[in-house]
């Protein structure tokens, strides 16, 4: 890395590491059915993973922050991201604990099921974040911190204060939602949750964009800086302060939904290290989520920058009111 590179923002990633497996369904089972799945695959994934993945497919250094077991499904899930040249020296192994687990299946309509074992992403120690500290200080300036909510609270809520005072901006994936606290939503500048998170992070009911507005709006009531709700379609709504946008994106036929959040958290956080406004992120952010849906299994089907560009083309903006 020469001293140009050293200084680029990058891409922060806390959170979750699984090792997935992963299969096709032709159909939801009946309570108490064994059914017969196919094109079963063993991959990398967990949310903080997919989203340092996709930051290195779209050129952006990403430093990866999790916990893995001491087992063979460490590999599993490490050998992509090395690959793809993820920084991996702050991934630590906990000896008492397995990887985390994913069992996944996708039916015809690609709205994944997913079961998660979490085993070492919950194996944090009350010292950790002070060794977080120290790797969010170190970070050039501008660079992003993306968190989810499969590592504890007393975790992200550390990195999201040393984000803070860092400078650097901290972008949410509120997932699982009850994870969620009032004193980490004042750390965060931007939350991206689905429509089931924000309804449990508001008590707002979402069936469409213009409830969607006023759920995004009730989050940034609640502290954070920007709510960025991911709407089943495909599109998202965008809550700022002082405005509300809707990106609405052309039909989307997916083939499997696993990962899309996280590939929307990842470009996000791409196109905010690059200046991006928050509008144009957000039309990034649905590219890359859009075209993530197109292929089977998540780090596999991720998009690069022309992907994107072509994505793009079919988003459009529109203004709503709060």
């Amino acid at each position: 890395m020469n001293a140009a590179d050293e200084d680029r923002p990058l891409v922060l990633s806390l959170g979750s590491i699984n090792a997935d497996f992963q299969m096709r369904i032709d159909r939801r089972p009946e309570v108490s059915e064994t059914l017969i799945a196919r094109d079963f695959q063993r991959l990398g994934g967990g949310k903080a993973a997919n989203v340092a993945y996709l930051a290195r497919r779209l050129g952006r250094d990403a430093v990866l922050l999790g916990r893995i077991g001491d087992d063979d499904l460490a590999e599993q899930a490490l050998a992509p991201l090395r690959e793809a040249g993820v920084d991996l020296r702050h991934v630590a192994r906990a000896p008492d604990a397995e990887t985390a687990v994913s069992v996944i299946t996708v039916p015809p309509d690609g709205k994944k099921g997913i079961v998660l074992a979490p085993n070492a992403n919950d194996a944090w120690d009350e010292e950790d974040p002070a060794q977080l500290d120290r790797v969010i200080a170190a970070a050039p300036a501008g660079s992003v911190l993306v968190i989810d909510s499969e590592v504890p609270g007393f975790v992200t809520e550390a990195a999201a204060r040393s984000a803070r005072r860092c400078g650097l901006r901290v972008l949410l994936d509120p997932s699982p939602a009850d994870r969620v606290s009032d004193a980490l939503l004042s750390l965060v500048d931007v939350a991206a949750p689905n429509t089931s998170e924000v309804e449990t992070l508001t008590g707002i009911e979402v069936d469409g964009p213009c409830s969607a507005a006023r759920a995004a709006s009730a989050l940034v009531d609640r502290g954070c800086g920007v709510a960025c709700v991911k709407l089943p379609d495909g599109g998202c709504v965008v809550a700022e302060s002082a405005e509300v946008c809707h990106v609405a994106t052309g039909q989307v036929d997916p083939v499997d939904t696993t990962g899309a959040g996280d590939a929307f958290a990842g470009a996000m956080a791409v196109a905010l290290c690059e200046g991006q406004g928050m509008v144009a992120a957000a039309v990034f952010a649905t590219a890359a989520a859009n075209h993530a849906v197109t292929g089977y299994g998540s780090q596999p089907a991720y998009p690069d920058r022309h992907d994107i560009e072509r994505k793009s083309a079919t988003i459009t903006t529109s203004t709503l009111g709060k």
